[in-house]
This record gives structure tokens, sequence and C-alpha cells, in this order.
């Protein structure tokens, strides 16, 4: 592991260069070994596609003592643990005023129930959570689909929106300015502080996205508003050496 220190108040354990499953495993193990520790004066750990940062307050702990719990960790014998995620089935709604890039697949040779077909019911790693709270870069896309950013990005994309931005899918947990390629559009909050965990997914977790119908869309909209909807989640643990 190489650690180094970019603030007084945190550190970075890189692991790689590559956006690789095999890593993003690494720093998931690793992240649940650090927080098995109990080290005192860590306030939060975050993954990145290849390092993790560990924040710390400073009037609890230091540089110096904070390298020396870290170091009694070693990579290796975390190859064969497990670790628990969950799989979070997120439904979309697919085209028209929803994904209006859904169309500009067909100069790729593909009609839009083809892009559909290829992007739902998949299976995607969700390497990190980055841009804004909650916005998922996800791995697992379908080459086929793969498609560069828009030339002139949009200057308000609406909360929920999902797209594909070169060789990665994800969704926009608030309205924000953007240059994804939008497919369609979920009607469950990404972002909800009233809920248990604001945030239903991390590094480490699935997603899988389910085709609704605009009536549908509407439906679980208003359901969840009333707090009558439940968002489908799955929680697996994982094989040893998967």
């Amino acid at each position: 592991m190489e650690v180094m220190q970019y603030a007084e108040d945190a550190l970075t354990i890189n692991l790689g260069n590559e956006v690789d499953e095999k890593i993003n495993r690494q720093l998931v193990l690793l992240k649940a070994a650090i927080e098995k520790l109990e080290i005192e004066g860590i306030t939060d750990i975050v993954l990145s596609y290849t390092s993790l940062i560990v924040y710390f307050d400073v009037q609890k702990t230091n540089i110096e003592k904070l390298k020396e719990s870290l170091s009694t960790l070693d990579l290796s014998d975390l190859t064969d643990n497990t670790y628990s995620y969950k799989v979070i089935k997120i439904p979309v709604c697919y085209g028209g005023k929803f994904g209006p890039d859904l169309d500009s697949f067909k100069a790729d040779g593909l009609e839009p129930e083809d892009v559909i077909a290829r992007h739902s019911e998949k299976e995607y790693l969700v390497y990190m959570l980055g841009f804004m709270p909650g916005f998922p870069f996800l791995g697992g896309l379908d080459e086929s689909l793969y498609k560069a950013r828009l030339d002139s990005p949009r200057t308000k994309i609406p909360a929920g929106s999902v797209g594909i931005g070169g060789q990665q899918t994800g969704m926009y947990p608030f309205d924000s300015p953007g240059g994804w390629n939008l497919l369609g559009r979920t009607p469950i909050p990404l972002y909800d502080s009233s809920r248990e965990s604001a945030i239903l997914y991390e590094a480490g977790d699935r997603i899988i996205y389910t085709s609704i119908d605009e009536d549908e869309y509407y439906r679980i909209q208003e359901a969840y508003e009333k707090g009558q909807y439940t968002v489908d989640i799955e929680y697996r643990g994982e094989e040893n050496g998967a």
C-alpha cells in the first residue's frame, strides 16, 4: 500500500492506477478492515477508483499515530475476506422527455429498444461516488453503448436522470449542469435526508436498472411521496475470491 498525506487532516492510500474491479474489491475490504480497528479520530473514509482517503480529527489523532495503526494492516491478508453488499433496483422511464438522447444512438445503429434492452436488467458495480453527493460512477456498461460526453453540456439536468458518459453509466441525484447522454429518469430520489440512509448505495454495491413506462413513473413518484413505496434492495454476501 502506498500511503501519502495530501492534507493536514487526511491520508490517501493508493492501490493502483487503473479502473479495475479487483482494485475496487480491495478498497472495499480495506475500508472494512480500517473501520474494524476503531481508530480514534477517524471521521470518514472515502473511496475513489484506485485510492482510499482517510479523514481524521487533528484534535484527536495525528499523522504519525494514524500511520502506525494502518501499518498493522497487510493487504495480502485481506484477499480471502468476504464482505456484504447491496443490490439496488432502480426503476427508469427511458426516452421521451426523460431521455432526450436515447434516439442519438441510432447513429450507432441502435434503435431505442436496443439501447433500453442493453442498458437495463444488468448488474452494475458502484466504483465510487463523486461529482455530487450520491452520484454513482458505475462499471459494467455494454461496450456497444459507449458514447462520448456531449460537446456542449446542458446547463440543467433534472434530478434522477440516468445517462452515459464515455464507458460509464450513472445518474444525477440533484438538478445539475452536465454533459452525459441522457437515457431516462428514475422517480426515486437518489438523495433523501429523511431516509435512514440518505444515499441508498456506496462503493462496492451493485445497481440494476428496470424499465418502466411513464404511467408507472408517476405512480411510483406519488407512492414514494406518500411513504408507500419501498425501494427494492437485496442484501448479498460475497463469495471467497470473487
